[in-house]
């Protein structure tokens, strides 16, 4: 039966010999010359190697599509803040992804910088049908320090960039279903 991954341990240049494993929990703590446990060791030795595991993950082969086109409606920038690295923009879902209205469509997307993008999915902030952000009472009355205060606070009563077409601009029914759970929250 075929195993993956795998990865070389060990080698003796002297026998021309390798030591080949598969990754998994009983080959780690074997490594380690350890039986193999599912309890959590006390050494702290363990805790400051690295360790891997191989995971299978579903991956939304839409996505890079969807960022691309959103990225493009809204310039490259950031709705909120108007940041222009590509590198930290994301194409957010008004309707996530996992509802049926959640389509990757434009108009079903925002341009978010990261911390805006974890924002309005925490519902920190919320987008108004008509286009306002707006930032949730106990994170307005938080003291903190200048990213709270720039970052977020300061957006509150601010409008979003747009875009430029009409047909790509926010679903106001998609941006009002969200609003309302927004408002849930505060």
């Amino acid at each position: 039966m075929a195993s993956w991954p795998v990865y070389i341990v060990s080698d003796n240049p002297d026998t021309l010999t390798f030591t080949v494993v598969v990754d998994d929990v009983a080959t780690v703590t074997a490594r380690r010359g350890e039986e193999p446990t599912q309890a959590v060791p006390d050494d702290e030795s363990l805790f400051a190697r690295r360790v891997y595991v191989t995971r299978l993950m579903r991956q939304r082969l839409h996505q890079q599509a969807f960022r691309v086109r959103v990225l493009a409606a809204y310039r490259e920038q950031c709705a909120c803040c108007k940041l222009r690295h590509e590198q930290l923009l994301d194409a957010a879902h008004i309707i996530p992804d996992s509802e049926p209205e959640g389509e990757p469509v434009v108009s079903n997307g925002i341009a978010l910088c990261k911390l805006h993008h974890a924002a309005f999915d925490g519902f920190f902030i919320g987008i108004t049908p008509d286009h306002l952000i707006r930032v949730r009472r106990d994170i307005l009355d938080e003291s903190d320090g200048p990213m709270l205060l720039h970052g977020l606070q300061g957006l509150d009563g601010k409008k979003i960039v747009l875009p430029r077409a009409e047909k790509l601009r926010p679903n106001r029914d998609y941006l009002e279903k969200r609003y309302e759970l927004f408002r849930k929250v505060i």
